[in-house]
C-alpha cells in the first residue's frame, strides 16, 4: 500500500491549499501519497456537501488518506462511518498536532497530546470502526514540553500503522527551529514507520532522512509555489523554467476543473506564490487580484511566466 522501504513522499494536510487539484499536479511530479485537507469530525456528522467535498480525490490520488480532527470518541465513530461509505480512500489519519487555537480550545489538534488517555482512546475507536486498510496520526513533539518517545510510544500503542512527526511542540508554533534530533527519538521508541515533517525543502531532504532516520518524508509549506519540490526530492535535479510553467498551467486548469469559474478567485493565492522573485511580480499580483474571468486569467499566466 505504501512503499516504506523506498522512502515515500508525503505531500501534507494543509488547510486552503492541499485541494483535489494540488493533489493531482504533485502526483504528477514525485510525490507518492497525498492527505486530505483536515476535516473536522463534528462536520462530518452533519455530513453537509462542503465536508463531503472534501472526502473527494482526483483519479492520481492512490494511496489517498483523509485527516481527521476531534476530541469526543463518539463524534469520531460516527465520522469514520460517514467515511466507510466513500470508495478509494486508502486511510485515516488523526490530526494530533495543529496549534491553532480555536482547534485546541476544542481538545482537539494538538490539545491531544495533553490528554493521551483520550488519544489512545480516539486511535482505537477509528481502528474498531473504520473499514479502510490504514490508520496513521500525525504529532508534534508534544504541547509546550518535549515527549517525542512517550506520545510516539503511546501512539503506536493505539494501534497506528505509522506516525509523522512534525518536529516543533505545539508552543513552537510554525517559527521555531525543528527539531531532527527530537524526531529520531520518536523513531528511535517505536517499531512502525515514521515519518518525518517540518521545514523540509529539496537542499534538505537527504539530510532529513539521515538525521531523524525516517521512513518517508511529509512536505507542506515547502510544496507551496513550489510542487516540483517532490520531482527535486526524488531525482536530485532542479526542476527547469519550462517544466515549472507547465505545472503552474497545468495546475490552473485542475482549478477550473474542479472549482469551475470560482477557481479563478481561490487560484490568486497560489499566483502569488508562483510568482514570488520574479521580475514584475507585484504588478502582475495587481493585476490578478481583480481578474475573474478565467479565459483573461489563462491568458495573463501564459504572458507572465512566458509559456
Amino acid at each position: 500500500m505504501i512503499d516504506f522501504l523506498n522512502k515515500p513522499l508525503f505531500l501534507a494536510p494543509l488547510a486552503g491549499f492541499s485541494d483535489p487539484p494540488l493533489r493531482s499536479v504533485v502526483k504528477q511530479f514525485g510525490c507518492d501519497v497525498t492527505v486530505s485537507e483536515m476535516i473536522s469530525s463534528n462536520a462530518l456528522v452533519f455530513e453537509n456537501d462542503k465536508t463531503l467535498k472534501m472526502l473527494e480525490k482526483s483519479e492520481l490520488e492512490t494511496p489517498f488518506i483523509v485527516q481527521i480532527a476531534g476530541s469526543d470518541a463518539l463524534v469520531i465513530k460516527k465520522a469514520v462511518e460517514v467515511i466507510n461509505k466513500f470508495d478509494g480512500i486508502d486511510g485515516i489519519d488523526l490530526n494530533c498536532g495543529c496549534p491553532v487555537q480555536k482547534v485546541v480550545k476544542q481538545c482537539a489538534g494538538s490539545a491531544l497530546l495533553l490528554d493521551l488517555d483520550n488519544l489512545s482512546t480516539i486511535l482505537e475507536t477509528i481502528r474498531k470502526y473504520s473499514n479502510k486498510k490504514l490508520l496513521s496520526a500525525k504529532i508534534r513533539l508534544g504541547f509546550d514540553e518535549k515527549i517525542p518517545r512517550i506520545l510516539a510510544k503511546r501512539v503506536e500503542d493505539a494501534g497506528v500503522d505509522f506516525i509523522t512527526v512534525h518536529g516543533r511542540t505545539r508552543s513552537g508554533g510554525y517559527s521555531s527551529k525543528v527539531d531532527y534530533e527530537a524526531i529520531l527519538e520518536a523513531k528511535e521508541a517505536v517499531s512502525i514507520p515514521l515519518v518525518a515533517n517540518g521545514d523540509i525543502s529539496s537542499q534538505n531532504a537527504k539530510f532529513v532522512l539521515s538525521a531523524t532516520k525516517a521512513d518517508g518524508l511529509m512536505i507542506g509549506r515547502g510544496s507551496i509555489g513550489k510542487p516540483w519540490v517532490f520531482h527535486e526530492i526524488k531525482t536530485g535535479d532542479s526542476v527547469d523554467e519550462t517544466t515549472k510553467n507547465r505545472i503552474i498551467l497545468c495546475h490552473f486548469e485542475e482549478m477550473i476543473k474542479y472549482y469551475g469559474a470560482h477557481g479563478v478567485a481561490i487560484f490568486r493565492k497560489h499566483l502569488h506564490e508562483y510568482s514570488k522573485g520574479l521580475e514584475n511580480a507585484s504588478s502582475f499580483r495587481e493585476e490578478v487580484n481583480h481578474i475573474n474571468d478565467c479565459d483573461l486569467m489563462r491568458d495573463k499566466i501564459l504572458e507572465f511566466f512566458k509559456i
